[in-house]
């Protein structure tokens, strides 16, 4: 196999590589010596930085971001389809179609686990039909 058709991927490999390098080396010999006691804090827009910025948050938070990320990425395709609805006629319309539907089935299982209902008595609801379904295993197992 000749190596023709890779010279332009080695060309710009060896840029890139020589690119970084440059640029590692420029900011050694160029950049900042100095080791004072204000150089490693974080910048705060002029304000002193207070407290520390390890909090603990619920899980709660991580996972309504993960379903906006999910639900809000559907757009995208949406607008995507919506863009090129002319070509696509009558198959691009049932594949859209299926598509939301697939989307509000996953919203619809996700609100019926309980995933978007943050109070504490849906919580403590929860925690006591995981315990009722644990004793009945325990209780199954024990009549084996």
């Amino acid at each position: 196999m000749s190596a023709a058709p890779y010279w332009p991927f080695l060309v710009y490999t060896d840029m890139v590589f020589i690119l970084v390098a440059g640029m590692i080396i420029v900011s050694a010999l160029v950049g900042p010596r100095h080791r004072e006691r204000v150089t490693g804090e974080a910048f705060e827009s002029g304000v002193p930085p207070t407290g520390s910025a390890r909090l603990r948050l619920s899980i709660k938070f991580f996972l309504i971001a993960i379903l906006f990320v999910i639900f809000d990425l559907e757009l995208v395709y949406i607008f995507a389809w919506a863009i090129s609805i002319h070509e696509l006629g009558w198959p691009g319309f049932w594949g859209v179609l299926v598509f939301i539907f697939i989307l509000a089935a996953a919203l619809v299982y996700e609100w019926r686990m309980g995933s978007l209902d943050w109070t504490q008595r849906a919580i403590d609801r929860r925690l006591r039909e995981r315990r009722e379904a644990m004793a009945r295993q325990w209780k199954e197992a024990e009549d084996l």
